[in-house]
């Protein structure tokens, strides 16, 4: 006979709960994570959007930095940069939204949840 925890570990990892059977902390905990995320990367490119533009510079050569800084921004290279940043903020921005969409839902839900209380005591206070 195979004990409870050895059929445990034959059934292999634990997997994610169902999306709809989560609670709304956990769909928070998710979206807030999934938030933190993106916003350091957005964060991370548009902190770095001078250095990358420096050194982008330094590679032109012996040429005055308004020549350097007008080839570097006319080049793919650096409209790649920018639209990978602008992509990203939009990310974090979308993940935000979520984000906030749970807390209202959330929200709803305590109204709701108040009202069909209150409307119990109603019923009972009227017999």
């Amino acid at each position: 006979m195979t004990s409870i925890s050895e059929r445990a570990r034959a059934k292999g990892p634990v997997g994610e709960m169902p999306a709809h059977e989560r609670p709304i902390s956990e769909e928070f905990r998710i979206a807030a994570k999934d938030w933190v995320e993106k916003d350091k990367a957005a964060s991370l490119l548009e902190e770095t959007k001078t250095a990358v533009l420096s050194q982008m510079m330094l590679k032109q050569g012996d040429v005055p930095v308004s020549r350097a800084e007008m080839h570097v921004k006319a080049s793919s290279q650096w409209t790649e940069f920018i639209s990978s940043m602008v992509e990203a903020r939009s990310a974090a921005n979308l993940a935000r939204v979520r984000m906030k969409y749970i807390e209202m839902r959330f929200a709803e839900w305590t109204s709701k949840d108040a009202n069909a209380r209150r409307e119990r005591q109603m019923g009972r206070q009227a017999t």
